[in-house]
């Protein structure tokens, strides 16, 4: 076996000795309990296995851990907590942008590196950014509007 990976996960260090070419997802939900990134269709395809990879949104089924030695990952779990959820989390409550959830992880994901980089966005902006998130419930427009919240600061109104 080679040299342990390491890398942080919600700012927590760790060291796997695990093939490199392990899909990262399988080490944030079987050996961290992180249950946030979602396994959906293990193509980098759906979106709801997104984390965030030193502030860019990664698909982590197609993220090996090789890929992620050194980086900073932010899961679901690392946004906010409960009893103070981070704005694009609070907006999506406010907004009840969820039927079934699935989706919710990558959208939310998504959008925290998509304002990071595109704080006052338009709709279309939005749209563009989220485009390859798929949400088969179709809260869609809740959603929309849960990142427009987020966007002009309106997350816990």
């Amino acid at each position: 076996m080679s040299e342990p990976v390491q890398f942080q996960v919600n700012g927590t260090a760790h060291a796997f000795a695990l093939p490199r070419s392990t899909p990262l997802i399988y080490v944030l939900r079987n050996d961290l309990g992180l249950n946030g990134p979602k396994f959906g269709c293990g193509l980098g395809e759906c979106g709801a296995c997104t984390v965030l990879m030193d502030g860019v949104a990664a698909r982590s089924c197609v993220t090996t851990l090789g890929t992620a030695e050194g980086r900073a990952i932010t899961t679901l779990e690392g946004l906010g907590t409960l009893a103070a959820p981070h704005p694009v989390q609070a907006a999506f409550i406010a907004e009840q942008a969820a039927q079934c959830g699935y989706c919710l992880n990558g959208m939310i994901m998504t959008t925290v590196a998509f304002l990071a980089r595109t704080p006052s966005p338009t709709e279309d902006e939005v749209r563009a950014a989220l485009r390859y998130n798929l949400c088969r419930c179709g809260t869609h427009v809740e959603i929309l509007r849960a990142v427009m919240r987020a966007a002009h600061g309106e997350a816990s109104e």
